[in-house]
């Protein structure tokens, strides 16, 4: 009987994750799965969740709602700030800067730019947007204390 995946077990899975209406926005390369510590807030809650109690082997769908990803979109993150805040710099749409807020820093892209003004958004870009996600466990097995030690799991003999 294969382990269940449970807080500290390292696990490897492939996955793809798309949007609600098919479009792909990232998957493990062929060969490369991805690997974590689980139940260290390395995923997403909904995705840690619908992994949990899973086995080596095991193949699913999961839809994780914005609440258990990446929230919901709050117009309050979007702000129109004067032009000079980024001095000589060239600004233009899509472009992402770190901003120090009253939160601490804050990661926002640029969704609109004239002489005057710049508007950014503080939502992450996922944030609103329901999840599919196809998963494959490749493997469970316990962490070693120096994986749990350094938070990550070690591959192939590393030690960072």
């Amino acid at each position: 009987m294969s382990e269940a995946i449970a807080p500290n077990k390292v696990v490897a899975i492939n996955y793809t994750v798309k949007t609600a209406d098919g479009q792909t926005l990232d998957q493990s390369k062929e060969g490369n799965p991805l690997s974590f510590i689980h139940g260290r807030g390395m995923l997403i809650p909904g995705l840690e969740n619908a992994l949990e109690g899973k086995t080596e082997g095991d193949k699913f769908s999961a839809e994780i709602k914005p609440d258990e990803a990446y929230g919901e979109r709050h117009e309050g993150l979007i702000q129109t700030v004067p032009r000079n805040l980024f001095g000589d710099n060239e600004v233009q749409p899509g472009m992402q800067f770190r901003a120090s807020t009253d939160q601490g820093d804050q990661s926002v892209v640029i969704v609109e730019v004239n002489d005057e003004e710049v508007t950014v958004d503080g939502n992450h870009p996922l944030a609103g947007t329901d999840l599919q996600f196809d998963v494959e466990v490749v493997e469970v097995r316990d962490a070693t204390e120096q994986e749990l030690e350094h938070g990550h799991v070690h591959t192939d003999g590393e030690d960072h």
